[in-house]
């Protein structure tokens, strides 16, 4: 009885929280003075912690050819991601994977049982896994793919792209903390988790730079990152009016807000504290 009710409180919390994001991203949505030349006015949060939500719509709406669905690597519990804005708001479709079984249970009732045609798996997401997951994608070419968890992002990311996976925009976390110069990622580990990485959880995942390097490599073109310094935005170029790519004055490298407040140091600083951690140069 008390696990049932508990379970009843988290999902009456979770409802409340989904209500609360699609009022304020509506709002925040309608209240942008969009400039199509500066990335930062298009941010808006619903369910996106920083602004991507918003970045994400302006790109979505200037794709030529859209299939309105989408793949997100690390969709926590589904009130707080890059995918849940799209599914609920704009009825998309799509792909869901979390590796935590809670978190990803969470995001089947949040969101999956509301959003006719998209489902939410669990699944940690490893180089022995990359075969698996694109089992489940119905589309290898989705309007719109985030990659979040925190670790092995690059390796996920060079396995999936390697395999043909060929989304038309990109959200990927980076690491500020790598500063805007170095080109490298952390080693990968199957069961790499940042908690338990380092002390300082900032050894983790990639650089901006690194990111940049990959994605041009694909034929992808970097468009900015977001203003909290938290993750960074790739399109397929064929995709868009040459035109909309060429005006946008993209943010090139951005502080990590979060890290910056925790930790009272720069990039530079942050660094020093993980600087004899393995990396690999991109």
């Amino acid at each position: 009885m008390l696990g049932r009710a508990i379970d009843y409180l988290i999902d009456y919390k979770d409802r409340q929280r989904i209500a609360i994001a699609l009022a304020k991203g509506g709002a925040s949505m309608l209240s942008r003075e969009i400039d199509l030349r500066d990335p930062r006015t298009w941010e808006f949060s619903g369910f996106s912690q920083n602004g991507e939500d918003g970045i994400l719509d302006v790109l979505r709406r200037r794709l030529k050819d859209t299939n309105r669905y989408v793949v997100e690597v690390g969709a926590a519990d589904g009130t707080e991601n890059n995918s849940s804005w799209l599914l609920l708001a704009e009825r998309y479709e799509g792909l869901m994977i979390e590796g935590d079984p809670r978190q990803s249970a969470r995001a089947r009732r949040n969101v999956a049982r509301y959003s006719i045609g998209s489902a939410c798996v669990s699944m940690f997401v490893t180089l022995g896994t990359v075969d698996e997951l694109l089992e489940k994608v119905v589309y290898t070419d989705p309007d719109v793919f985030s990659l979040d968890i925190d670790g092995n992002d690059y390796h996920i990311a060079n396995a999936l792209f390697d395999r043909g996976f060929r989304p038309k925009i990109v959200s990927v976390e980076y690491n500020s903390a790598f500063g805007p110069e170095r080109s490298v990622t952390s080693a990968y580990k199957d069961d790499f988790r940042r908690t338990a990485a380092h002390p300082s959880h900032l050894y983790y995942g990639v650089s901006v730079t690194a990111w940049k390097t990959f994605f041009a490599k694909h034929g992808y073109r970097f468009v900015t990152v977001d203003s909290n310094g938290v993750n960074a935005f790739f399109v397929d170029p064929s995709l868009f009016d040459t035109s909309f790519l060429d005006a946008v004055e993209g943010l090139g490298f951005a502080e990590n807000r979060y890290q910056l407040r925790a930790h009272g140091r720069d990039h530079a600083g942050q660094f020093a504290r993980i600087a004899d951690q393995p990396l690999v140069t991109v």
